[in-house]
């Protein structure tokens, strides 16, 4: 992926001729929105070491390590991920009402059907729309 490089907190990214836009500082950018902070008053840190997700936890499972491996912080900086994001959202609240439309409703487990088909996209579909609008934030210049 191009321009997608995770600066750390504090870090000057190395000059390059190559690169036509400034390349996204993560770190500095999720301190600038004050994420941690946020997600401290939410209770989101309390009711995920509740859930035995502390991190220490995410240390031993070695869990930002895969998430590097997986492209994920990758993604994070790439400036094509929120309309990626965006259009697999759009697509998925789309796709809901159209099989809920075309699939007949001959039997229970049609109607079955439909009911999980039409759940996951409207949990899919809004979950998308949240990580496109959130991935956008991250990579606002400032």
């Amino acid at each position: 992926m191009q321009n997608s490089t995770v600066f750390p907190l504090g870090e000057q990214p190395r000059s390059s001729p190559a690169t036509a836009t400034p390349p996204i500082k993560l770190l500095t950018r999720m301190e600038q929105l004050k994420l941690l902070s946020k997600a401290e008053k939410a209770g989101l840190l309390s009711a995920a070491e509740k859930f035995g997700f502390s991190l220490s936890t995410i240390e031993r499972l070695g869990l930002l390590s895969k998430a590097e491996e997986l492209g994920v912080l990758s993604a994070a900086t790439d400036p094509g991920t929120p309309r990626t994001l965006l259009t697999l959202s759009l697509g998925l609240l789309i796709l809901g009402p159209l099989f809920v439309y075309f699939v007949p409703e001959d039997n229970l487990g049609l109607v079955g059907l439909q009911v999980v088909v039409a759940l996951v996209s409207v949990i899919g579909g809004s979950a998308g729309l949240a990580a496109s609008n959130f991935v956008s934030n991250l990579q606002k210049l400032k």
